[in-house]
């Protein structure tokens, strides 16, 4: 009898371990990565339908060493959470749940190693987050109601003065919304490791739900530093908390000189006003275009070609600090990009100006006075079609200069750089300096002390 006791012992453990039920696994968030100063971040924005049809982690993930070789630091990833499908646009802003990822980018654990893989790069992660509203097919909505915003006659409502007709708006009167709010997004810094969030339309939500929000989030992520940008361009982003906001000003602004041909002083004005009562160290984010932008125009055509695009995005991103690339628009992608869809983009195309971002991203990089709050000092065009700008921060010195228009043009040199040899940023090469700074059309000079 004894001979079969131990056997019949072991298929007992072994059917004990079996109806073990699964347990729910929360990978632990290491603290070794810290994202990079606010003023030193470099965005880029990844569009998930731009890198495959499906399994998009894994395509993003084999991009990861050319996103990083352009020197970028952070990656803000478009909302990866299953879409609605209830009166659905395929939008990635109609959100369906926000504890989960959507099938056709692959799952949790792809997102986690893609984050992982970031860190391991120098690279930090901010997701894209929805808070104003969500799919109409939410569990939320089924289960509570009353979370939502209602129009006389008791209905839910898609979001006042929009088209948005694939999302239900949310009610921001209701505490226990807001609570689960700040635990869904809490979610994915504590079991996935992501190192803050782009807010969408943040400007429709309140200030103070964001104040409570943020602290909230970054008291759970310490030590770590979350980066917390806001799609909004109103003051109250930055008291709530925001590091950045968007520079709407401004790129409305450098559309205008570069299209309509706008005097150059549009956009001194737009930079002046953006950051006349900016706390220190919070960042307005400037851009040539994004996935809202790139679905109307990309940049190639928005300011008439790739030589206008390039000194479009100088002009934009050499002013003040805050600077995103939005991924495809270094290889010069010409068509508009929909993102409620695929849309393949060719990573092999236009080399030379892939190569033109990467040196203009490590100028960037190597200068903080092009990416800090030191002082601007700007420069007159009596013709009002080159853009002279001097950046200092300490010891470090850079004069920019662009050419907007699609002919030559010169300037007055700037008298403390009258006369003087110094360097090309961009190719290292001296330059004698005169009296006048001539510029090609689309032209553009970073130039710095010898």
């Amino acid at each position: 009898m004894k001979k079969f006791i131990l056997p019949l012992l072991t298929i007992l453990l072994i059917l004990v371990i079996g109806c073990k039920p699964k347990e729910t696994h929360v990978q632990a968030v290491s603290d070794s990565f810290d994202v990079p100063e606010v003023a030193d971040v470099v965005l880029y924005q990844v569009n998930p339908r731009v890198f495959a049809p499906s399994n998009s982690f894994q395509a993003i993930l084999g991009r990861l060493d050319s996103i990083e070789d352009l020197g970028v630091n952070m990656l803000w990833i478009m909302p990866i959470y299953p879409i609605g499908e209830v009166k659905s646009k395929n939008s990635p802003y109609s959100v369906r749940d926000y504890k989960a990822v959507a099938p056709e980018y692959g799952t949790i654990d792809d997102l986690r190693m893609l984050v992982e893989s970031c860190h391991e790069r120098g690279m930090g992660v901010i997701l894209d987050w929805v808070a104003n509203h969500t799919a109409w097919d939410n569990v939320w909505l089924e289960q509570h109601p009353d979370w939502y915003t209602h129009d006389s006659v008791g209905n839910i409502i898609y979001p006042p003065g929009t088209d948005w007709t694939d999302v239900a708006d949310l009610n921001y009167d209701n505490k226990d919304m807001r609570a689960a709010m700040i635990d869904a997004m809490s979610f994915w810094v504590d079991s996935v490791g992501i190192d803050g969030f782009r807010c969408d339309v943040a400007d429709q939500v309140p200030a103070e739900f964001w104040n409570e929000c943020i602290k909230t989030l970054r008291e759970k992520a310490k030590p770590r530093h979350l980066i917390m940008l806001a799609e909004g361009a109103n003051p109250d982003n930055f008291t709530a908390g925001f590091d950045l906001n968007y520079a709407w000003e401004f790129m409305g602004a450098i559309a205008k000189v570069m299209r309509d041909n706008a005097k150059v002083n549009t956009l001194v004005n737009a930079d002046k006003n953006e950051y006349k009562d900016l706390e220190r160290g919070k960042f307005k984010l400037r851009f040539t275009t994004n996935h809202d932008e790139s679905t109307k125009e990309t940049p190639v055509k928005l300011y008439g070609g790739i030589r206008a695009s390039m000194a479009a995005f100088v002009a934009t991103t050499m002013l003040h600090g805050g600077m995103l690339v939005y991924g495809s628009q270094e290889v010069g992608y010409p068509e508009p990009i929909n993102f409620f869809h695929y849309v393949p983009v060719n990573w092999n195309a236009n080399p030379e100006m892939r190569n033109e971002y990467k040196k203009l991203i490590s100028v960037y990089n190597d200068h903080p006075a092009l990416r800090s709050s030191g002082k601007v000092s700007y420069f007159d065009d009596d013709n009002n079609n080159i853009l002279c700008v001097d950046r200092v921060l300490n010891n470090d010195n850079v004069l920019v200069v662009v050419n907007v228009r699609n002919e030559a043009h010169s300037i007055p040199t700037p008298g403390m750089w009258s006369n003087r040899t110094v360097v090309n940023l961009m190719n290292g090469m001296d330059v004698d300096l005169g009296s006048r700074i001539m510029l090609e059309p689309y032209q553009y000079l970073l130039l710095g002390n010898k």
